[in-house]
């Protein structure tokens, strides 16, 4: 797996800046942007997103915060996690927020609340998909801000990082398949060509995506 931060890039003007930048230039880019036609402007939480454990994976979101968890569930799951359709749920300020609510779960809430009911600047928060194979993301409030949203548009993609590039464990080109018996020992990541000569066979590979689920369960990449 990546082990050093890398670079991403803005989806508002298609530069592309270091992990440690990208939130101040997000700030400037967002004000420096006239406002889009046929866009409305509201009150909006600007998000940062990375996987608990491999932080080169890592996004910055922009949602009114009239959205609702179950609508950043969704977005994450549609960009990052979504492969079997697992359950999933937030965890903010002590408090647990699940996709499904069940009752020997009694202090589960449901997600269909609104952002501004449960965030405010500075706060992280977690989110877990999948709780057999899980993934953990940590999430941080970054700042409010005013911001435009056309009709029906929810959350936004600001800026992700670029897909990091794993070396294959056999000859060191670019891995494009995952072994999913080998992975977790390092030598699971493979090149097309070394592929075809690994052992357990292409029938358990997955697909190298630029996901912090890259490699688990089934994912094979967004919705």
């Amino acid at each position: 797996m990546p082990k050093n931060a890398i670079d991403g890039q803005c989806a508002l003007c298609g530069k592309t800046f270091s992990k440690g930048s990208m939130g101040r230039h997000l700030t400037a880019c967002l004000n420096a942007k006239p406002p889009r036609s046929a866009a409305k402007t509201v009150p909006a939480f600007h998000l940062v997103v990375q996987d608990r454990y491999a932080s080169d994976y890592w996004l910055h979101l922009l949602a009114p915060i009239t959205a609702t968890l179950d609508e950043l569930d969704d977005l994450l799951r549609g960009i990052w996690l979504e492969c079997c359709g697992h359950l999933s749920a937030f965890e903010i300020d002590r408090q647990h927020f699940s996709k499904v609510c069940f009752d020997e779960f009694d202090d589960d809430q449901d997600m269909n609340v609104r952002l501004s009911d449960v965030l405010k600047p500075g706060m992280k928060f977690r989110h877990d998909y999948d709780f057999g194979s899980t993934t953990t993301l940590v999430l941080q409030v970054k700042e409010m801000c005013e911001a435009a949203f056309r009709k029906n548009e929810k959350i936004v993609l600001l800026a992700r990082n670029i897909a990091p590039e794993i070396p294959c464990a056999v000859c060191g080109k670019p891995a494009a398949h995952v072994c999913t018996e080998c992975a977790y020992d390092g030598a699971g990541w493979l090149c097309r060509k070394c592929l075809t000569k690994h052992d357990c066979g292409d029938e358990m590979a997955l697909p190298v995506v630029n996901s912090p689920r890259v490699g688990v369960c089934g994912y094979t990449g967004p919705l």
